[in-house]
């Protein structure tokens, strides 16, 4: 069966929300620099999951989680921008969230409560000292209860997927082998230069190194003779700036490029080797291939296990 853009959008989001409610307390630090909006508001409710209420509240609690989680790889602009275009999916999330936890609660899990009392001292740690941290809590309208019933909903909730999804998973050494053999071309390695450079912030030295350096003069030498620090570094195609990039790629084993000016500094390179392009070995890759193939499989069982859940609970959202 053919999935749509959006299904297929949501079966990813599955398994990254799981990630994040096995290591990430953003959500627990975002619910300490929320604003308290009118309790009225607030306390709507919105959605009906089996015998659960979700309320206004917890989905401006879930749009401030999510915006905690991607405003690490976007401007604060890109994250209004994306939470408005995510907005109609929140609720869904949310519910399917709470879906995954009332299963935990049914199936009588317990949560070690040493597990919560360290995620409490981590996010304490954060803060000055505990008075500050009490502070934090009273100035939102919150008790340390609050935090600790969220952590314990977020272990909850990773330990019944690892019962339920995670640990029926399972990949072969032939499946890894297989992998490899069909998509060779996506660990094929670009050829790399290693090459010599000597630095210096005088444009005069840079260019009587450039020409010892082309007499075979020994780079050690030159290095301390004319002050001058000396690196090697393996570089591929599109990491250097292009004009440098040009010059360095043009040049044979042994070769020595002109002085480059960057930040202040003067730069001459010496190719000491070329590397091809090759495939990476299978040993290499071995680790990659495997969680890769792992995630794959974690993505459909938890996107199965978790449409299995819904179809048997009743769910009810406000059209209001």
């Amino acid at each position: 069966m053919t999935k749509t853009k959006s299904q297929v959008t949501r079966h990813k989001s599955l398994v990254t929300r799981f990630q994040y409610f096995v290591c990430n307390l953003s959500f627990v630090f975002c619910l300490l620099y929320i604003g308290i909006l009118p309790l009225y508001a607030q306390d709507k409710i919105i959605a009906i999951v089996n015998n659960d209420a979700i309320t206004q509240r917890d989905l401006n609690d879930f749009i401030n989680f999510t915006r905690v989680q991607l405003s690490s790889e976007f401007t604060p602009q890109e994250v209004e921008r994306k939470i408005d275009s995510m907005k109609p999916e929140l609720l869904n999330k949310l519910i399917e969230d709470r879906i995954i936890l009332q299963e935990a609660k049914k199936n009588n899990t317990k949560v070690d409560e040493d597990r919560v009392k360290a995620r409490i001292e981590e996010i304490k740690r954060r803060y000055g000292s505990e008075a500050e941290f009490q502070s934090a809590l009273q100035h939102q309208g919150i008790v340390l209860a609050d935090i600790q019933s969220r952590i314990r909903d977020q272990i909850l909730t990773y330990m019944i997927v690892e019962v339920k999804v995670r640990s029926k998973i399972s990949v072969s050494p032939n499946e890894v082998t297989t992998f490899y053999r069909d998509h060779d071309a996506e660990f094929r390695v670009s050829e790399q230069r290693e090459l010599d450079a000597l630095i210096t912030k005088d444009a005069d030295r840079a260019q009587r190194i450039a020409e010892a350096l082309r007499t075979g003069a020994d780079a050690d030498k030159i290095a301390g003779d004319e002050s001058a620090s000396r690196d090697t570094m393996m570089v591929r195609k599109g990491q250097l700036r292009q004009d440098i990039e040009e010059a360095v790629f043009a040049l044979k084993i042994g070769e020595v490029s002109e002085p480059f000016k960057i930040d202040e500094k003067y730069y001459i390179f010496r190719l000491h080797r070329i590397i091809p392009s090759m495939i990476q070995g299978l040993p290499l890759v071995r680790d990659k291939i495997y969680a890769s193939l792992v995630n794959k499989k974690m993505e459909e069982q938890l996107t199965a296990w978790l449409d299995g859940l819904k179809k048997h609970s009743y769910i009810k959202i406000s059209q209001n």
